[in-house]
């Protein structure tokens, strides 16, 4: 136990908890049959991108353990299936907490081989409190409106003032949604699963999580192992750092995946021209923070903002020719324009994603004890700060209403399994958004797992977003069933390598064309913005940009998608 570990179960042991404990085997053994579900109602929703879109809404008790209470409404899509074999429901889930799935399932059904889609209803849905869901959560809209304080705190003043922020948000929360609240937590929306399951009258789920989806059907597999038929799982949380830990371990891996980008800013120097040392780049992107907060660029991005918008860098590389540009443009021409568009782009707000966090605090601070004591918080952060400064403190702010939180804690729970069918765990060893430690732990726990891993990969999110060789594991396991198995003791079952980086490009602002007088030499070999970007904000982007070369549309696309963990 390290000394951190322990201080943490001291500061936990302020809060009450409400341990939740899940059964070895399906719950519910010896209890009435529930009752039928009326059939699900289809009708066309299609889109542009996904014509066999079809969506339908589901009531499902807010109270699970009432089932005859008050009921809240799930939003669900569906792409059914085309061939006559039929595999049955594909639930699929983006994570988050807080992400909307609806769009996941046009996109899985059109990423996935044509033969193995045709033979599963793939299923999206906005878990409780998201989205299209009612009620959605929005405790406090604007609550990242630019320009913030500075998320380091620069003394007792300026740090109380952001606590009071936190606070505020959390009473907010409480105010609101008051009788909601105690029902916004992992186990609950696993328990809307299997009514989802009963609407759909399948006997078993096939499941695809991604990030925090990745600990959802963990946690929905061990209530149910019986009603699993397939279960893959992207991008792993750790459960044995639910959620208070996982947090320190993000921010020393997302400040190791942001010096992996400023190396490669460095060695892209005859583009971007900001030097070949990337401890020299590293400064001076820190010297542009610190000038950013006496002059934020475009009046909107201060250094919290700053953060807001190289964070996604962390999670998926072909952001970085964009994201390079903006440094350049800022150190070296005084051009703030690129950086407020890569803001407005990646880091700005809206009110969906005003729900999306309303709705990650909730199941946060709800699934598990946090520290109640601030000068816990204060020093572990500090500390972490010390050795990762990238986003340590934008990290904790963004999750320190759970010192406050108005609802007391559960306890997360065990999700060792060993009646489950085989499940096929994805992991990249570098990910820095559920670092690779959370792929090997669940595996250990999950008895009869596979653990197909993507070496050297730092992209969150492997599957269904470029690389051939974890599409193929991922195909092959939903067509048939069967995983990879390592010879001998060996812990890894397959392994792929990662996709090349990104080319580097000078990337044109929105508005004009690809080309400027700057795109000469090694720029002037991309004809394309490196998949960097499929729409608009990180958490709700769509689409792919037409003439991007499979893996960087596909991964932009995927990674606009997905339902960041911070």
């Amino acid at each position: 136990m390290t000394p951190r570990a322990g201080m943490l179960i001291a500061a936990g042991a302020l809060v009450a908890g409400t341990v939740t404990v899940l059964p070895a085997a399906a719950a519910g053994a010896g209890e009435p049959a529930p009752r039928p579900l009326p059939p699900l109602a289809w009708t066309g929703c299609a889109t542009q991108a996904y014509p066999k879109l079809q969506c339908a809404t589901l009531k499902v008790p807010l109270n699970h353990d009432d089932p005859a209470g008050r009921t809240i409404t799930l939003a669900l899509t569906r792409v059914p299936h085309t061939a006559k074999t039929f595999q049955g429901p594909l639930l699929v889930n983006p994570g988050g907490p807080g992400g909307s799935g609806r769009t996941m399932a046009g996109y899985v059904a059109a990423a996935l081989p044509p033969k193995v889609a045709a033979e599963y209803d793939v299923i999206g849905f906005d878990p409780r409190g998201v989205g299209k869901s009612e009620p959605a959560l929005n405790c406090r809209p604007g609550h990242f409106a630019p320009v913030r304080p500075d998320s380091v705190p620069r003394g007792a003043d300026s740090e109380r003032a952001a606590v009071e922020r936190a606070q505020d948000f959390a009473d907010a929360c409480g105010e609101k949604y008051a009788d909601v609240l105690p029902y916004i937590d992992t186990v609950s929306t696993a328990r809307d699963l299997d009514v989802i399951r009963r609407a759909l009258d399948a006997p078993k789920i096939n499941y695809l999580g991604y990030s925090y989806g990745t600990y959802l059907g963990a946690v929905y597999a061990r209530l149910h192992p019986d009603r699993v038929r397939r279960m893959a799982l992207d991008s792993v949380v750790n459960p044995h750092g639910v959620w208070y830990e996982d947090n320190i371990a993000q921010d020393y891996a997302f400040d190791t995946r942001h010096k992996d980008f400023m190396a490669w800013v460095a060695r892209q120097d005859a583009v971007y021209k900001l030097g070949t040392d990337p401890a020299a780049v590293e400064a001076a992107w820190y010297r542009m923070r610190d000038a950013l907060r006496e002059a934020p660029a475009g009046g909107k991005v201060g250094p919290g903002e700053l953060e807001d918008t190289f964070l996604p860098g962390g999670y998926y590389n072909g952001y970085w020719p964009r994201l390079a540009t903006a440094f350049s443009a800022y150190v070296n021409d005084a051009d703030a324009a690129p950086l407020t568009e890569a803001y407005e782009r990646y880091g700005e707000a809206d009110a969906a994603a005003d729900n999306g966090y309303s709705v990650y605090t909730s199941v946060q601070c709800r699934d598990a004890a946090w520290p109640r004591d601030w000068s816990v918080w204060r020093k572990d952060n500090w500390d972490v700060h010390a050795k990762a400064p990238f986003s340590t403190w934008n990290n904790a702010w963004y999750n320190a209403p759970c010192a406050f939180w108005p609802v007391e804690s559960l306890s997360p729970p065990d999700v060792t399994n060993d009646q489950v069918p085989p499940v096929l765990i994805l992991q990249a060893t570098d990910d820095a958004a559920t670092p690779y430690e959370g792929g090997v732990a669940l595996h250990r726990l999950i008895r009869g797992s596979s653990l197909v891993v993507e070496e050297g990969g730092g992209n969150h999110g492997v599957t269904l977003g470029g690389n051939d060789c974890m599409d193929e594991h991922l195909a092959a396991y939903l067509a048939t069933g069967k995983v990879p198995r390592a010879e001998g003791d060996a812990e890894v079952d397959a392994v792929c390598a990662t996709l090349p980086e990104p080319e580097p490009a000078l990337v044109a602002p929105a508005g004009t064309k690809t080309g400027t007088k700057k795109e000469t030499g090694p720029a002037a070999k991309t004809g394309t913005e490196i998949g960097a970007e499929a729409g608009t904000k990180t958490g709700q982007r769509s689409g792919s940009r037409a003439g991007a070369p499979r893996a960087e549309s596909t991964g932009a696309t995927l990674h606009g998608l997905l339902g960041h963990v911070r």
